[in-house]
């Protein structure tokens, strides 16, 4: 396990990266969500909640973050400060992107496709960017590990049966499906995994402090 003598000190350092990090994953989402081509399916769960309870995209996403980080606790998986982070900060970019009017918001088609893919990769830099900081991984990658390590099945079905399962009751909640939710459900891993390759990040190497670390370094000060 890291040994880290001073957190505190340690994770101002690292503050910047970290928000930078939520900013862009924020920024990829907001893309593909104005490319108007139909959502990813977490996002369809997101906008089906906004629109049914009449709350702003970004507040949907929090919830959902605090459920999942709650679920995540209950199941046994260990949450960082980053993972507390990325369930806030990401909602609160999203609802400035959203407001701000600044989203290009195309009309052709071509452009809006590649809108899309650009969207993705800036959240596969994203990823980069706020996974360095070795602060946790986000409520949603760590729900998709609980219900692997619980439930003994492949990682991949794992995946694929969280998606499924949001995108379905996101849609009966109002949420936009199109082609654009089939290209970010096969196109988001790739998208991640190629960004990893070229910045050279070995995400399975990456090591993570976790909240109930720094409460031990805080009972042993």
């Amino acid at each position: 396990m890291e040994q880290i003598s001073n957190p505190v000190t340690t994770y101002i350092k690292r503050l910047p990266r970290l928000m930078f990090g939520y900013f862009l994953y924020a920024l990829g989402i907001a893309l593909t969500v104005d490319a108007n081509l139909g959502l990813a399916p977490w996002d369809v769960l997101h906008q089906g909640l906004s629109q049914t309870l009449g709350i702003t995209f970004g507040t949907a996403s929090i919830g959902v973050g605090i459920i999942i980080v709650a679920l995540n606790v209950k199941l046994g998986e260990r949450v960082g400060w980053g993972t507390i982070g990325n369930m806030i900060f990401i909602g609160v970019f999203l609802d400035l992107l959203f407001g701000s009017g600044l989203l290009p918001s195309l009309e052709s088609v071509p452009f809006r496709v590649i809108q899309l893919f650009a969207g993705m990769y800036i959240i596969g830099f994203a990823s980069y960017v706020y996974l360095g900081c070795g602060m946790g991984s986000g409520p949603r990658d760590g729900l998709m590990v609980a219900l692997t390590k619980k439930t003994g099945k492949p990682v991949g079905l794992i995946r694929s049966g969280i998606e499924l399962c949001v995108l379905v009751v996101g849609y009966f909640l109002g949420g936009s499906i199109g082609i654009g939710t089939v290209l970010t459900a096969l196109g988001i891993g790739i998208a991640v995994q190629h960004v990893f390759k070229l910045v050279k990040f070995d995400v399975k190497g990456q090591k993570h402090r976790f909240v109930d670390e720094d409460l031990a370094w805080v009972r042993a000060k």
